[in-house]
């Protein structure tokens, strides 16, 4: 039977053809293409109305074949490259477009030639859109491992197998036959031997194996080993041999191990030599699926099923086991400890184990009959249901749907009245669940707002929405994400109807601008009138592909690109191939009438020993699919401001966002690979795996916390990750942690690594009187505290972050006689030195030049990588980490040494006071006043303390103690 098309050409069973729905269903996508199984009648026709002809068929079925864009997101640039599917469907035979063909990628002798032929596609794997796995197509003809009986009836029936990709190798390999029964090995049940390469069942061996050896692990059979024996004892044997005879007609041939190379390309099956050579169908299927778990001997029945198979699910790795009710023993794999705990198990299926959802279908008539006219609960259910509420966006929501038909069930259940049930209250009572909202509660404006804002940012991203909306959940995102796309097209749909309407009533008794008559309804949808003058005519007039103006027919362009039309080539090239070869305008086009005949006057006149004129250069390159997937972007919270992730990166387990170029994450730019950012982890929670800092992320430059502050080691909890940039921590060379802000305000602090912000040095070498300084916003001391740009508060830089103090660089001037000692730098137009400053709130910073830490540069380097590389970095000459730090403590004890030896010079065991002869004083005062000690002399704490007391005026002194008047006789007798 053939069936001719609207555009003439003539189809049949096993042909291929383009096929799809009119334009406004399909919304742009290209033409799908599948093959005709067979042609159908209407349904409820019978086979007499068959021989009417071409009329009485108005079904077809068809096997689909997918595009690779369609079922991944990788691309692909060749547009001729199909996956095929053992997937077919019926559908009406006015959607079938026009015919192409579609072969074996290894049933074509010249694969360029063929692409280069209009409507020519291949495949080479196939599809399945039930357990969504790719596999390998192979022909028949290719495979050899395989007993004859099995292979003559699959040559017999199918010219293609499908198989994974792992058993490809395995059935293009020679006949593999046991070593000692000389039967077909299959893959599952026996094993190769190392040294021979021989094959064994496993249950032919002695003794016999239970499983295969472990991935890693090899075997080598009887022969073999008694052979590596010998050659380590040095005691040769003769080699055993094998008792059992092969079977007759068998002969064992060498076995090569794998696919010989090259040997399904280079070797043409004689199918191969005639292209239109038709494929062979068992069953209108030309292929069947033989892979690692189909067993062999199943596939001599016809009726075995030939779909793509996976792993199966059942046995006790996957269900559990539960004894049967009233036995006392328990079941394989459950203790008896369990059985006695649980004696009385309902029954699964019952009214104690599932819960009801519905039972309209089981009410009687008798529930349901209102009148003569009601004589159906349906009925019934749908007035009350109706009686429950007067919103109609209500009355058709799946939720209230859902939750009134199991109130209804409920009530019936309960011999109630169907009329008493409520939907007053909102919440549900599910068995063995708390009690909960059958329904999303209703979004405020203020919600509502805040989510079309996120989707104006983010696009569909509902987690970075989430983020933003937050008093909703991620589910009521979700749902409301739905919600609101449907009533959107829902709307859109509806002005485009609108304007349809418009357009024919407007249009009545006006001729179309088109030169060609269309072949079909769908064209009829796809051609556009296009408006040849007025302001819009460029926009209108102009190809979104090739650029051109000039064209006798302009189809409807998909949505996402420049204009709205396509030229007839580029409009019918996308529909077939699902490809544009889109050219921007500034490449070079096309050379006009003019000057290809210029060019070829200059041909002719050149002299043959010339050289050949340049050729011009066309566009040949492909783009992807005119709506590519939206770019995810991340909010830095640093900055506040979103970007593409790999610019900003976020972190998978904590889910800090921060600027790659501000964390330290890529040395010498500010974006990072798409790939390494999707699985991006900070460092605190790197740390977590490695441990190689310590485990307490306390930043050790702000204040200690107090002991009812402190943490527990371990992960950083909830309220910890939502510090924002203060989250991003850096190790120091004690395997403590700092904040990077902290790190920048502290002149001592060096990195190691500046280009990575790793490793912290010198925080030992931070001054006392920083440390001292008490904060004015935590009011406490103990951490490394800077002081304003402007005015003479103090604080730490975290408090000043938390506050929302204006926290960046500033590039300020040096003066002519430093800039030779001086570092400057160039950022952004402005040149000078480059500081971290501090500004209160209530300061005006106009007129400075400041820059934000995410703010980039000409080369993409953010102001934090610019700071750091150029006054936060180590010397590293002729030192390391080690010698660096012993030197810093030695400058730390040096000073420690020098205050000492300015209250004293001799050791302490020597000093005696010159007044109480006492050896035993917290400290000893050097007495210099006295010329006539010609040694040195101490006095002790409390004569020297005594001697400031008596030397104040009597006025001042509240009754002298007899000591102290001693002590000042004393004195005034020695003077």
């Amino acid at each position: 039977m053939e069936y001719t098309l609207p555009n003439g050409e003539k189809v049949k069973v096993n042909d291929h053809v383009y096929c799809s729905p009119n334009w406004a269903v399909r919304d742009g996508t290209p033409y799908s293409i599948a093959r005709i199984m067979d042609f159908l009648t209407a349904e409820g026709t019978t086979r007499a109305t068959r021989a009417k002809g071409r009329d009485a068929y108005t079904r077809v079925r068809l096997a689909w074949y997918y595009r690779p864009s369609d079922v991944s997101d990788r691309q692909v640039t060749d547009s001729r490259l199909l996956l095929c599917a053992i997937y077919s469907e019926v559908i009406p035979i006015t959607q079938l477009r026009a015919k192409c063909y579609v072969k074996h990628k290894d049933r074509i002798p010249d694969l360029i030639a063929w692409k280069k032929r209009p409507d020519r596609f291949y495949y080479n794997r196939l599809f399945d859109p039930f357990i969504k796995r790719e596999f390998e197509v192979i022909l028949t003809s290719e495979i050899r491992n395989l007993p004859r009986d099995i292979k003559e009836v699959l040559a017999s029936r199918y010219d293609m197998i499908v198989t994974e990709k792992e058993c490809v190798a395995e059935l293009v390999d020679s006949l593999r036959l046991c070593d000692t029964c000389g039967d077909w090995c299959p893959s599952a049940d026996s094993v190769q031997c190392d040294g021979c390469k021989s094959h064994f069942h496993m249950a032919c061996v002695q003794p016999p194996l239970v499983a295969k050896p472990a991935r890693g692990y090899g075997w080598s059979c009887a022969r073999c080993a008694h052979k590596d024996d010998d050659d380590e004892g040095g005691h040769p044997t003769p080699p055993a041999t094998s008792t059992a005879k092969p079977k007759s007609g068998v002969g064992v041939t060498a076995r090569p191990r794998g696919r010989p190379k090259g040997s399904r390309n280079n070797t043409l099956s004689p199918a191969k030599q005639h292209e239109e050579t038709e494929d062979k169908y068992y069953k209108m299927w030309p292929f069947r699926y033989f892979g690692q778990y189909t067993v062999a001997e199943d596939t001599l029945d016809p009726e075995d099923i030939i779909f793509p198979r996976a792993n199966t699910r059942v046995g006790i790795k996957f269900q559990t086991s539960v004894p049967a009710t009233g036995s006392s023993l328990p079941a394989p794999g459950m203790s008896v400890l369990y059985v006695r705990c649980c004696p009385d198990i309902p029954d699964r299926g019952t009214d104690e184990t599932i819960e009801i959802l519905s039972c309209v279908c089981r009410m009687s008539d008798k529930e349901g009959r209102l009148s003569h006219l009601e004589h159906l609960p349906i009925i019934l259910v749908e007035r009350c249901k109706a009686a429950l509420t007067t919103r109609k966006d209500v009355l058709y929501n799946v939720d209230w749907l859902t939750e009134t038909t199991r109130r209804f069930s409920v009530a019936y259940l309960q011999k109630e009245s169907l009329s008493t049930v409520s939907m007053k209250n909102p919440l549900r009572v599910v068995k063995w669940k708390k009690e909960s909202r059958y329904g999303d509660k209703e979004w405020n404006v203020e919600e509502i707002r805040a989510f079309e804002s996120a989707i104006h940012d983010f696009g569909p991203e509902l987690r970075s929405v989430c983020e933003q909306v937050t008093t909703r959940t991620l589910p009521e995102v979700v749902r409301f994400f739905t919600l609101w796309k449907t009533t959107h097209l829902r709307d859109e749909n509806r002005r485009i109807l609108d304007a349809r309407k418009l357009g024919r009533r407007g249009s009545t008794g006006q001729a179309k601008p088109v030169s060609r008559q269309p072949s079909a309804s769908d064209e009829e949808q796809s051609i556009v009138n296009v408006k040849t003058d007025g302001r819009n005519a460029t926009t209108y007039s102009t190809c979104a592909a090739c650029r051109t103006r000039l064209s006798t027919v302009w189809w409807k362009a998909p949505k996402g690109l420049l204009t709205a039309v396509l030229c007839d080539d580029c409009g019918v090239h996308w529909r077939k191939y699902g490809d544009l070869n889109l050219k921007t305008p500034k490449e070079d086009t096309l050379p006009s009438a003019k000057q290809r005949m210029a060019m070829a006057e200059k041909r002719e006149g050149t002299p043959l020993t010339g050289p050949a004129p340049k050729r011009v250069k066309v566009a040949t390159g492909s783009i992807p699919p005119p709506q590519p997937p939206l770019i995810k972007h991340v909010t830095c919270q640093c900055c506040r401001k979103s970007g593409a992730l790999g610019k900003v990166i976020k972190c998978i387990q904590c889910s800090v966002g921060i600027h790659a170029g501000v964390s330290g994450a890529v040395p010498n730019a500010s974006v990072m690979d798409s790939s390494e950012a999707e699985g991006w982890l900070c460092e605190l929670c790197q740390n977590e795996t490695t441990l190689e800092a310590s485990l307490v992320s306390d930043c050790i430059l702000c204040p200690r916390k107090r002991k009812e502050e402190r943490k527990k080691p371990g992960p950083v909890p909830k309220d910890e990750m939502d510090l924002g940039f203060l989250r991003v921590r850096k190790p120091t060379e004690g395997q403590g942690w700092v904040h990077i802000l902290c790190s920048l305000f502290a002149p001592e602090v060096l990195y190691t690594d500046a280009a990575r912000l790793r490793l912290v040095e010198g925080v030992s070498t931070v001054s006392k009187s920083r440390w001292e300084t008490v904060c004015s916003i935590c009011h406490r001391s103990g951490g490394a505290c800077v002081k304003c740009a402007i005015c003479i508060a103090e604080y730490h830089p975290a408090c000043a972050w938390k506050s929302g103090f204006k926290v960046a660089f500033e590039m300020q001037g040096v003066k002519a006689s430093k800039r030779d000692t001086t570092v400057q730098i160039d950022f952004r137009r402005d040149t000078g030195v480059m500081a971290p400053v501090i500004f209160c709130k209530n300061h005006n910073i106009d007129g400075r030049r400041i820059h934000d830490f995410c703010d980039v540069n000409e080369r993409e380097e953010t102001a934090l990588q610019v700071y750091a590389k150029n006054y936060k970095q180590v010397t590293l000459d002729n030192s390391y980490g080690l010698l660096r730090k012993a030197r810093r403590l030695d400058l730390i004890i040096a000073s420690h040494s020098e205050k000492a030896s300015r209250t004293t010079d001799l050791p302490t065991s020597d000093m005696r006071c010159f007044k109480c002869h006492t050896e035993y004083s917290p400290f000893f005062h050097a007495v210099k006043e006295k010329p006539e000690f010609h040694e040195q002399t101490y006095e002790c704490h409390i004569c020297f303390s005594n001697k400031k007391t008596a030397q104040q005026p009597l006025e001042q002194q509240s009754g002298p103690t007899p000591a102290d008047v001693s002590v000042a006789g004393s004195i005034t007798v020695g003077a």
